[in-house]
């Protein structure tokens, strides 16, 4: 039996329209009120929910936010018992600002709350992130390259096997200073 996940069978969109449909309706509100407080257009909402689209990072973290949901409340698909996630596989979410590229690699379950991501980086723009859900906390280990992370008014650099944690609930930001830049991140929710 096959447990790895694969580049070819692992498209979050299927996922994303799910949990979008399934939290929008436990949360009561409308496609036009979730599109207005994630600031989408109500038609790009719609394509999402119907599985259509490529949505980047920046949209699913402002409609998580706009849910008070975690990301990975919206990009996780159910876990067999037991999951390999090769390098390189995984639910790939490429960001609009930056050479960013976050992997789901697992979510915290309800109890838990934290979910950790295999983050790639590249030497250029900054990965900016709006606040996340009030009370979360970001913990970074950089495993190869320089990072300059942290919030926006505090951030830090970091290399190889170094750590960090800060408020995920302020702005804050990604870096790379460095090409093939990597770390984990692992993010807790209250």
């Amino acid at each position: 039996m096959d447990r790895t996940t694969s580049r070819a069978d692992n498209s979050p969109v299927p996922a994303i329209a799910a949990a979008l449909r399934r939290e929008r309706e436990r949360a009561g509100i409308s496609l036009a009120e979730l599109a207005r407080r994630a600031g989408i257009a109500k038609s790009t909402l719609s394509q999402l929910e119907a599985g259509s689209g490529n949505p980047s990072v920046e949209t699913v973290w402002a409609l998580g936010v706009a849910l008070g949901v975690p990301f990975s409340r919206l990009v996780e698909q159910p876990p067999p018992a037991v999951r390999v996630i090769r390098a390189g596989d995984g639910p790939r979410l490429r960001s609009q600002q930056a050479e960013f590229t976050g992997t789901l690699l697992a979510a915290g379950a309800a109890h838990v709350r934290r979910d950790i991501y295999l983050i790639e980086l590249e030497p250029g723009a900054v990965r900016d992130a709006e606040p996340h859900i009030p009370g979360s906390v970001e913990h970074v280990v950089v495993a190869a390259g320089r990072l300059r992370t942290g919030p926006s008014t505090d951030p830090v650099e970091l290399g190889p096997g170094d750590y960090v944690t800060f408020p995920g609930d302020v702005p804050h930001g990604y870096k790379a200073l460095t090409p093939g830049t990597f770390l984990v991140l692992v993010m807790e929710h209250p």
